[in-house]
């Protein structure tokens, strides 16, 4: 078996790549960087490449375009430092078997090693234009999964379903998918079928005849032909009407429909993506959303991850927002001070990043100084007004968050002692009201010895009964 090739100047990462496949048994060679390795493979071609994506001279992404052009089976995995979408998206576009951000588990890295030398061929991915897209950002794993989708659907026209809380960035993950595919040159057209009145959706959907209806003084083309050869995004479809439901299934099945008051059918070339806050197979369960029509959505299901789900992201989006904010008003950008940070860090944003990038707006405008400071955030932020009034699972670590937050914005030491102390207190104290005071039982449902929850009961004064 010809060798893995490991390509990065950074040599603590060739490193522990060395050390990994040693451990494993597989042959390697190492490169500093691309050109010593593209004129090693005039004459020994490897049998799977790990690239940084960013080096000096070459980069990993050049390294690609001539390793597929040489040798197109060969699986290559791309590492980047900077998990953004452009990144992941270039990388599978050009071929790539995987993406894998840094900093990653070696076990794994050693994984994705290992199924790419199980690979025997892989598709060529075309490349496509990287201009400017709206900003979709992310280092949580959750999001690299979300830009993994994208690039891997890149070069596909299957219908797909995007679902996820309201703020979650579900119209700016369909333009990523329009504008990264084939269709990229062609329009995208946006609807939110819960924002048209019933009356007036199949019009704007289908479009209409001229005298189809009161007011109907001209021939009207609604949204599936100004899409024609584009991407259709149907927004809060889980809204849809019910007799819409059934022309829009007639439509995906088909491919043809007629304008409203028409004769002649129509030909849809259009790529439907759709998106839902709700759960749609509760909906079709209590039979207000189709069952087939779900089906011919849910080809390919993309979940976007609330922002509770992905804390790490909240600062890189914060510092993010502040500057976009700064430069819409043309003022200096303001910063979050650590404890700001770590505050909102804590919070559930319900709203997600559409409500953390109304705050950073806010901030920008209404706060006094360049440094921004817990009290310098918006009230209803503070008091916490703005939390789900429904209860999770997760509240009582929320709190607590909230609560560390909060004694580290105040400068206060021995954080870890007092909450132990008050954590201990709580979880002993309500055991032993649970077992009317009787220690052995308390310490059983704990989990611990009873010398332990008896010393524990003194020292913590807590009042249970022997």
């Amino acid at each position: 078996m010809k060798p893995v090739w490991i390509i990065d100047d950074d040599q603590s990462i060739r490193w522990v790549f060395e050390k990994a496949l040693e451990r494993e048994g597989i042959d390697y060679r190492s490169f500093a960087s691309a050109q010593p390795a593209l004129e090693r493979l005039k004459t020994e071609p490897p049998q799977v490449v790990v690239s940084d994506i960013r080096m000096p001279g070459t980069s990993g992404l050049a390294f690609m375009e001539a390793l597929k052009s040489e040798v197109p089976t060969t699986p290559i995995i791309i590492m980047t430092a900077y998990s953004d979408l452009d990144s992941a998206v270039s990388a599978f576009q050009g071929g790539a078997f995987e993406y894998l951000p840094k900093p990653f588990d070696v076990d794994h890295a050693v994984e994705l090693i290992r199924r790419a030398l199980e690979e025997s061929r892989r598709q060529v991915a075309t490349p496509s234009d990287a201009a400017d897209a709206p900003e979709i950002l992310g280092q949580a794993p959750a999001m690299q999964e979300v830009f993994r989708a994208i690039g891997r659907l890149a070069n596909s026209n299957a219908t797909v379903l995007i679902t996820g809380e309201s703020g979650t960035g579900k119209e700016l993950v369909a333009r990523a998918l329009h504008r990264h595919s084939l269709r990229g040159a062609r329009e995208f057209v946006a609807i939110n079928t819960a924002a048209i009145p019933k009356e007036l959706l199949e019009s704007e959907l289908f479009g209409h005849e001229r005298g189809a209806f009161t007011g109907a003084q001209a021939t009207r083309r609604g949204r599936f032909e100004q899409a024609e050869a584009g991407t259709l995004f149907l927004d809060e479809i889980g809204d849809m009407p019910a007799d819409l439901q059934t022309r829009l299934l007639r439509v995906l099945s088909d491919g043809q429909f007629y304008r409203v008051g028409g004769h002649t059918p129509l030909t849809a070339n259009v790529r439907v993506i759709a998106a839902t806050h709700q759960d749609l197979e509760a909906r079709v369960r209590q039979g207000l959303f189709r069952e087939d029509l779900f089906h011919r959505l849910n080809v390919i299901r993309l979940r976007l991850p609330s922002l509770r789900e992905r804390r790490e992201d909240i600062p890189v989006l914060a510092r993010h927002f502040l500057a976009r904010s700064a430069r819409t008003l043309g003022v200096e950008a303001k910063s979050l001070t650590d404890a700001a940070m770590q505050f909102l860090s804590a919070h559930d944003f319900p709203g997600n990043v559409r409500q953390l990038e109304n705050l950073c707006h806010w901030v920008t405008v209404m706060a006094p100084g360049q440094a921004v400071d817990v009290a310098d955030l918006p009230p209803d932020i503070r008091s916490g007004e703005w939390s789900p009034a429904v209860a999770t699972d997760e509240d009582w670590r929320q709190s607590l968050a909230r609560e560390v937050a909060l004694r580290l914005a105040r400068g206060e030491r021995g954080i870890a002692e007092s909450l132990t102390r008050d954590f201990e207190s709580a979880l002993i104290g309500r055991a032993l009201a649970h077992t009317a005071g009787r220690r052995l039982e308390a310490a059983s449902l704990l989990g611990i010895g009873r010398n332990t929850l008896t010393r524990k009961v003194q020292d913590l004064q807590i009042d249970g009964k022997a």
